[in-house]
């Protein structure tokens, strides 16, 4: 049987939205949600949450038990590491065959999204050797020079008619160990790559994404 484990990399430090990873969103500590949400995904055998953050690791420890928790080592804490490096090393501690890394910061992942993205490249492997996911826009984009990226400025067609351009959102990668030695990345070279709701992918960089996602969920929870 395939075994794919899911790692889930939360820092204590924040240097735009202080204390995120433990912050209360929606009545709940931020990284709840995507543990609760990884739980429910069939084809995650373990989920592995590598930190530095003592809330997040006595919240886990306290209410997810079955979570396993890597205490980042210091060598790996700063700001300038690449997550790549970090994951080198997580995955080095939990063998398997595949590995699906997601954030804390995207709370409205669903796990029925999550599911579908590992059947997809499992149905597909090794056609595909990876996947990651995006979030689709069909709008007028400008390089910093203003010079128009995908469409020409002297040819207003509706910007639904647009060749449509692809966001890597962070919130899904799946790939090997062996791809991620090879290339010190997650994404290999035959990526495949898998579009998500534009309102599924909010991801938590800034303030104003904690609030907007923070919207989100309650409305989410409301209409339950």
């Amino acid at each position: 049987m395939t075994k794919l484990v899911a790692l889930v990399p939360m820092r204590h430090h924040s240097q735009r939205v202080p204390g995120k990873n433990y912050r209360d969103l929606a009545g709940k500590p931020l990284y709840r949600h995507i543990i609760e949400t990884l739980l429910a995904v069939p084809e995650v055998h373990q989920i592995v949450v590598d930190t530095d953050s003592d809330p997040v690791m006595d919240g886990l420890r306290k209410d997810f038990p079955q979570v396993k928790v890597i205490v980042r080592p210091e060598h790996l804490r700063a700001d300038d590491i690449p997550m790549n490096e970090i994951l080198i090393h997580d995955t080095a501690q939990f063998p398997a065959d595949f590995y699906l890394q997601t954030h804390s910061t995207n709370p409205l992942l669903k796990a029925e999204t999550i599911s579908c993205a590992i059947q997809l490249l499992m149905t597909n492997y090794p056609k595909y050797d990876s996947l990651f996911s995006v979030t689709r826009w069909q709008t007028r984009f400008y390089d910093k020079d203003g010079n128009a990226v995908n469409h020409n400025p002297h040819e207003l067609i509706q910007t639904q008619d647009l060749p449509p351009m692809y966001e890597e959102n962070s919130c899904i990668y799946i790939f090997t160990r062996e791809n991620l030695l090879k290339k010190r990345h997650r994404i290999g070279d035959r990526p495949l790559m898998f579009e998500i709701p534009r309102l599924e992918a909010v991801d938590i960089d800034e303030e104003s994404d904690f609030q907007i996602a923070d919207i989100l969920m309650q409305m989410r929870l409301e209409s339950r």
